[in-house]
């Protein structure tokens, strides 16, 4: 295992210098049937409604945005790219144009929805196949010289081992991109809580989650009101904040690099306090200081 942060990674108009603090990624969902209701499609101007939550959440302090138009929960509705590119790309472009500081990601599984998205002002891939057989995506952010997020993820939930088996299937990956012409730096790694997993696979990754840091690439860890944190609590969507909150601090404890959230405000407020604990950084008052 690694002791040593990975170098700094630029994406858009922002370096990332892993190790001094957890970054904090807000979701926007362009979409009517995300699992956490947080879908903008269905109710009024999808537009208006996503510069107004992309102005909150940079206002909250979010780092970066992540910006998708097609559900990744169990039995949602497949959208074609056509249809993906008219939700998504105006939307990237409108947020791109307000706040062209904020460095913007693109959720998204299909080549075309991430070229168009790179166009309009995305600066980074977020791809939930990323330990797939297509290498598209990987082909892409070598030739379009962008970072990319490399997530875990299988289509049915068997594993021997879980942590072993997902830390191997990622390092094959980033291989793989790395041959594809994607330098070192600009791959990200995503353990894919959620995805291709049981909610025992889930809390087994969260436990073990310092084992990813071998790879030598920075981590970035999404659970916000995902379902495992459902069955834990027995809630809804809705009522997940705490039970999120819980996995960000010691994600950070396991140092996690970037957290992955809907309800950016809160998320904030617990990275900094858990950066405080593990990585010593803080400030108190106008002078600052250390403990």
């Amino acid at each position: 295992m690694t002791s040593q942060s990975p170098d700094p990674t630029t994406i858009g108009p922002t370096t990332f210098r892993w190790g001094e603090r957890t970054y904090v990624m807000g979701i926007i969902n362009v979409t009517p049937d995300s699992f956490s209701g947080d879908g903008l499609i269905g109710g009024g101007d999808p537009l208006r409604a996503a510069l107004d939550q992309a102005r909150r959440m940079v206002d909250e302090g979010a780092d970066l945005l992540d910006i998708g138009g097609e559900s990744t929960r169990p039995g949602h509705a497949p959208v074609d790219a056509a249809a993906e590119i008219g939700r998504v790309i105006p939307i990237v472009a409108a947020v791109h144009d307000a706040h062209p500081d904020v460095p913007l990601s693109i959720d998204t599984t299909k080549v075309v929805v991430a070229e168009a998205a790179l166009a309009a002002g995305a600066a980074l891939l977020n791809d939930i196949w990323g330990v797939g057989p297509d290498p598209a995506m990987a082909e892409l952010a070598a030739t379009a010289r962008v970072p990319l997020i490399v997530m875990h993820n299988r289509t049915e939930a068997r594993y021997d081992d879980v942590v072993r088996e997902v830390v191997a299937e990622l390092g094959t990956a980033l291989d793989r991109a790395e041959r594809l012409g994607v330098p070192a730096d600009d791959l990200i790694v995503d353990p894919g809580i959620g995805f291709g997993k049981t909610a025992d696979h889930n809390v087994i990754l969260l436990r073990h989650l310092d084992a990813l840091t071998s790879l030598g690439r920075p981590i970035l860890l999404g659970t916000s009101r995902k379902s495992t944190i459902g069955r834990i609590l027995d809630l809804p969507p809705d009522e997940r904040l705490e039970g999120t909150l819980a996995t960000t601090a010691l994600g950070v404890a396991s140092r996690v690099d970037i957290v992955r959230v809907h309800d950016v405000s809160a998320n904030v407020r617990a990275a900094r306090v858990a950066d405080a604990i593990v990585r010593g950084r803080w400030t108190s008052g106008p002078e600052g200081g250390r403990a």
